[in-house]
């Protein structure tokens, strides 16, 4: 569905960004607090960079939603188009991470530009409630009521995208499983960025013994997440994601960096994705971190990555979906 993904040594400057990460950003993050005050400080830490390492795509506007849910409750977040977006046959339904506790549609704008901006179509970028005042399963509640809003839209269930990053990955699966398990028709196909899966980070931990994340470490991640599960088994099926062999899911492309300890969940959701016989697409970026497709300004390779990204969505919807057949492929390094 799209070119041969081929392993390259990291560029230069990723190397720089992650050595910089390393020395900077994970040292701080081991040192705040896990309370009120310091979920504010690292919110705009992730804010602040995030705006210096991504880059807005041209002519980019943003339009604020606040609307009734389809079934109850309200329907936030933003229609993000970039300068020359034309289509209007099929959407993006975009989730953010970070850990369900810190990020929102305005920390992720740039990220998403550059998805709207290479595939021509609209996204809506989804504000779901964040964790600690907000529990399991507010942010998946949420989720399930904007995709149904926007078929209230008028894009069916095979017109609609979803993608997401980190916790948005997992809200990603969740959305396209439970759909699945209901009988209701799935989104057209799913892109996931370094997506978290395991959510008592036991993979994360296993594999930070090898190569450690230049971010954060599994503990603390473990305890950022912890706010949004609360006091929720984390075996729950809509948190721990076992995908039996009857249940396949639609056309997904996993993106993780080979720096990151979440390259642990994208080997292990290929694995159980493609035993399902799903359609699945596993590229791990040797060297990158977390999320590096929002490092526009920075890092290289976030532009042919977000590029792939869109040429797999492009192909997706060009696609007949009676001919869409499972198969899986798997790259890293």
């Amino acid at each position: 569905m799209t070119t041969p993904f081929t392993p390259r040594p990291p560029s230069t400057r990723a190397r720089l960004a992650a050595a910089t990460t390393r020395a900077t950003l994970r040292p701080i993050t081991a040192v705040i607090p896990g309370n009120a005050a310091g979920l504010a400080i690292s919110r705009q830490i992730i804010a602040r960079s995030m705006a210096a390492f991504g880059s807005l795509a041209s002519g980019t506007a943003a339009e604020h939603v606040n609307e009734p849910g389809p079934q109850g409750g309200r329907v936030r977040g933003e229609w993000v188009r970039a300068g020359g977006t034309d289509r209007d046959d099929a959407v993006i339904l975009y989730l953010h991470g970070s850990g369900y506790a810190l990020c929102s549609p305005a920390t992720h704008r740039r990220l998403v530009s550059q998805l709207s901006a290479r595939t021509g179509l609209p996204v809506f970028s989804l504000e779901y409630r964040l964790a600690p005042r907000h529990r399991f399963p507010a942010a998946a509640d949420d989720t399930e009521r904007a995709f149904a809003w926007l078929v209230e839209q008028g894009w069916s269930a095979d017109r609609i995208v979803v993608a997401g990053d980190s916790a948005g990955g997992h809200l990603a699966i969740d959305l396209c499983l439970d759909r699945v398990r209901r009988g209701q028709a799935p989104p057209a196909a799913q892109v996931l960025f370094s997506p978290l899966v395991d959510v008592t980070f036991g993979l994360s931990a296993q594999r930070e013994q090898a190569r450690p994340d230049s971010m954060i470490s599994a503990a603390g991640a473990r305890r950022l997440v912890q706010h949004y599960i609360a006091d929720t088994d984390p075996l729950h099926e809509r948190l721990t994601h076992v995908v039996d062999r009857h249940e396949t899911l639609p056309p997904t492309l996993i993106q993780a960096g080979g720096g990151e300890m979440l390259a642990a969940d994208a080997h292990h959701l290929h694995d159980l994705l493609a035993a399902s016989g799903t359609e699945v697409r596993l590229e791990v970026w040797p060297g990158q971190m977390h999320v590096f497709q929002a490092m526009h300004r920075m890092v290289p390779e976030s532009t042919r990555a977000m590029s792939r990204a869109a040429r797999f969505i492009t192909t997706v919807l060009a696609a007949d979906p009676v001919r869409r057949s499972g198969s899986a492929e798997q790259v890293s390094a």
